[in-house]
């Protein structure tokens, strides 16, 4: 069993305030793998506390130096990348290939594009030629809460970081307490990496505890969340009386329109897409809309494709999907999966239960429903599990209407040969992020979503703003 109850604040592990053992579960095999602490208001306080102290040394510290710290802990990230993979398979049920690739490689990747965004950034410049004694400062928005969640660890954790560190915030990360192993890994390389005491704190915790003390506390100038829309509400009220920055990447229910000019493997494309991660990601295509010609044919494939898609134990090499992270996840997927049955959707592929040989463990049927519509609730809710649902289409403007016609946001897909008609798609949904015929964003593009998936965008040089300050100063002399 990993003990791991100690929080890293002002540069050093120190012991919780009050002892509140938390159990970590592995899910591979419902039993439990580690031992954290929850932490209690003193906790939280005393890492603000140094946050706070640390700011005036880090904002005043030269834009080279931090990003010297973070080029770095970038070496550093990489000689424990094993060590990160490992601990996210086991705690949250990424198979370890996958977690070795994109869950740990998500992170130098995030890095490694703010390094290069702030090297071109500008951070004090002139307004224009028309005002030579007037300059546009950005400086950093003060002591960031980063909350963080169990899905994507790195990806996320490196975003806020990242941009907070390079930004000249200091920070307090509160990682998801089912998936902090990785985190503290994590402090262990900002410690190495030689970052100054109080630039950097971590207390673990849950939402309600240590979650809203960092929403609501006074010396908090900013929050950065990322997970459900419904926890990301709850942030906005608590932040709302001290008028703190609210930065929110939520909830999304995708849609992938396919064309009947779509090439031959987009939808194979798109069932993978959806079932990676074992389905545990918001900007998922978790809505595929056909276009009626090809329908029939592209509820054969995908039916196909589901139906090849293996599950099995996360520590396990191979190509596979894991376990869902934790027994909530679980029953709650299983609840709409047997929605979508009695609301009269097809099953094609998959269902409720867990896949055959598999009888411990949060394991769940790739799963794909056909002759659904947009009201259904598997259309409607953000399922967080391997369950496609296909929704059938006859023009591009019934398209544009079913796929906007969702609480959310966060990122479309389109497939089709018509460039044109493409770009025109690309326009007219309403999303952060729209990609088109398999081709994903660029090093550097900003993830963010519209809607109730949430404001504020995360990675390049949007995600440096969003932790900036834009200060305008008239009279500036000349030195």
């Amino acid at each position: 069993m990993i003990e791991k109850r100690d929080f890293y604040i002002n540069g050093a592990w120190v012991a919780p305030a009050v002892s509140n053992d938390f159990q970590v579960i592995n899910p591979s095999t419902e039993e439990p793998c580690a031992v954290i602490s929850l932490g209690s208001e003193a906790d939280t306080n005393a890492a603000v506390a140094a946050a706070k102290a640390a700011l005036p040394g880090w904002m005043a510290t030269p834009v080279a130096e931090r990003i010297a710290l973070v080029e770095k802990l970038i070496e550093i990230y990489q000689s424990r990348g094993e060590d990160l993979a490992q601990a996210m398979s086991l705690e949250m049920g990424a198979p370890i290939d996958m977690s070795r690739s994109q869950q740990v490689g998500a992170g130098t990747w995030h890095l490694k594009n703010f390094i290069r965004a702030a090297k071109a950034f500008q951070f004090e410049r002139p307004l224009g030629d028309h005002a030579p004694n007037d300059r546009i400062i950005y400086e950093a928005v003060g002591v960031a809460a980063l909350i963080t969640p169990w899905n994507w660890p790195m990806n996320q954790v490196t975003l806020k970081v990242g941009a907070a560190a390079i930004a000249g915030c200091t920070m307090v990360l509160k990682p998801s307490e089912q998936s902090p192993l990785n985190a503290m890994i994590f402090a262990e390389m900002m410690d190495e990496a030689g970052f100054p005491p109080g630039v950097f704190n971590l207390v673990n915790g849950d939402g309600v505890g240590v979650g809203s003390q960092l929403s609501s506390h006074p010396d908090i100038d900013m929050v950065s969340f990322t997970g459900s829309t419904r926890a990301g509400t709850a942030i906005s009220k608590a932040a709302a009386d001290t008028l703190k920055k609210v930065h929110l990447e939520l909830g999304g229910k995708g849609a992938n329109v396919i064309f009947a000019d779509a090439d031959d493997k987009a939808v194979k494309r798109g069932v993978l897409h959806m079932m990676n991660n074992t389905g545990q990601s918001c900007n998922a295509p978790s809505r595929m809309l056909v276009q009626r010609p090809i329908y029939d044919q592209a509820v054969e494939t995908a039916a196909e494709v589901a139906s090849k898609v293996t599950v099995g134990n996360a520590l396990d090499e191979g190509r596979h999907i894991g376990p869902v992270v934790n027994e909530l996840q679980w029953s709650k997927i299983q609840d709409l999966i047997q929605k979508g049955i009695d609301e009269g959707a097809r099953l094609v592929a998959g269902g409720t239960g867990r896949p055959e040989g598999l009888n411990k463990g949060y394991y769940v049927r790739p799963t794909v429903f056909a002759d659904a519509n947009n009201q259904m609730t598997i259309a409607r809710e953000e399922i967080f599990g391997p369950v496609l649902t296909m929704i059938p289409f006859d023009t591009e403007e019934e398209a544009i209407e079913i796929a906007n016609d969702t609480p959310y946001g966060l990122t479309n897909y389109v497939q089709t040969q018509d460039a044109a008609r493409a770009n025109r798609m690309a326009r007219a949904l309403r999303s952060g992020m729209v990609e088109m015929n398999g081709q994903s964003r660029s090093a550097g593009s900003p993830f963010g979503g519209m809607k109730q998936s949430g404001n504020g965008r995360e990675g390049g040089v949007w995600g440096l703003e969003d932790f900036l300050e834009v200060k305008a100063v008239g009279g500036w002399a000349a030195e």
